[in-house]
């Protein structure tokens, strides 16, 4: 992974959240979608969100270091349902400059974000380092593997971490976004 100098990380991980808002109001203004592109793009998004679901209901965030689960696969299990839910919007919008830009905020945001939670977790997590030799942070292993101290141990949803972690608003964020896309592909047949 890339290194970021930590000011940067830092300040990029407090402008995320408003940020945000700025990319809705882009992704109103240049979606243009069709039926084929929101038949096309509703389900990567619904992976999306459905890996989001699971890896939330698995993380006891800074309580016990998550290696069960999806995170048995991937270090970073939400971000790559984020990646997935911005890829299946930018389809479901058809537009290539929407899928640019969720990339590049990708790059410049969330690469740095996950160093400085990569870094947070080493410092509170001994076992992260031996941890992070065996799954690796983006690219998901195709068997999991789970940390020798787990291997025998589960980790399965837990629908109170779910709610928790709030992750029911990443889906209720999904569902305004594919209400707005309905509601401009309604428009532009009629």
């Amino acid at each position: 992974m890339i290194p970021f100098p930590k000011p940067y990380a830092d300040a990029v991980a407090r402008l995320r959240v408003p940020s945000g808002f700025l990319l809705v109001i882009v992704f109103a203004w240049f979606s243009r979608p069709t039926p084929l592109s929101m038949a096309t793009g509703v389900p990567l998004s619904l992976l999306g969100l459905a890996l989001r679901a699971w890896a939330a209901g698995c993380l006891a965030k800074n309580r016990q270091l998550a290696t069960g689960g999806p995170y048995a696969y991937t270090r970073n299990p939400l971000y790559i349902g984020t990646s997935l839910v911005a890829a299946g919007l930018a389809v479901a919008a058809c537009s290539i400059g929407l899928a640019v830009l969720f990339t590049a905020v990708f790059l410049l945001v969330y690469l740095p974000v996950i160093q400085n939670e990569e870094q947070h977790l080493r410092q509170i997590f001994p076992e992260y380092a031996e941890y992070a030799e065996r799954v690796p942070a983006l690219i998901p292993r195709l068997t999991p593997r789970l940390h020798p101290a787990h291997e025998n141990i589960e980790n399965p949803f837990r629908p109170r971490l779910y709610l928790k972690n709030q992750e029911y608003k990443a889906g209720l964020g999904f569902l305004a976004g594919m209400l707005f896309l309905l509601v401009k592909v309604w428009k532009s047949l009629g």
